[in-house]
C-alpha cells in the first residue's frame, strides 16, 4: 500500500490565530484553508506539513494525524482485519476526498484518505 503523505493535525480552538502564529513562527505557509481545518507547508519542502482543525465537519471526532494513501479501499480494508475500530466509514466528502477514521488500540484517531 503506497503512502502519500503523513501529517499531525492539532486541534486549536481559534483557527485563524493558529495559522497566524504557526505561519509566523515557522515560516510555513497555507496550502489550504476550509475555514475549520487547514494545512500549513514549508515552502522548501512542501511535504512537511501541520494540520489545524478546530472541529471536523462531517467525522465524529478531530483527528490526531492523517495518512494520505494510494488506494484508501484497500487500507479501509487492512484496518479492519488489523482490528482497529472504525469510527467513521468509507465517504466521500464534497471537499474532494474519500476517507474514514479508524481509532488504535491508544485512543489516537487516524484519519485515513484519498483525493478524488
Amino acid at each position: 500500500m503506497a503512502v502519500r503523505r503523513v501529517m499531525s493535525v492539532l486541534t486549536v480552538s481559534d483557527l485563524d490565530s493558529a495559522v497566524d502564529a504557526y505561519a509566523r513562527t515557522t515560516g510555513m505557509e497555507v496550502v489550504m484553508n476550509h475555514g475549520w481545518i487547514a494545512i500549513l507547508a514549508s515552502p522548501e519542502h512542501p511535504a512537511a506539513q501541520i494540520g489545524l482543525i478546530t472541529k471536523d465537519r462531517t467525522g465524529p471526532s478531530n483527528m490526531d494525524a492523517s495518512i494520505e494513501v494510494e488506494n484508501v479501499d484497500a487500507a479501509y480494508t487492512a484496518a479492519e482485519q488489523a482490528g482497529m475500530e472504525i469510527i467513521y466509514e468509507l465517504h466521500d466528502e464534497d471537499w474532494g476526498v474519500r476517507r474514514f477514521f479508524f481509532r488504535d488500540r491508544d485512543g489516537n484517531v487516524i484519519n485515513v484518505l484519498a483525493h478524488l
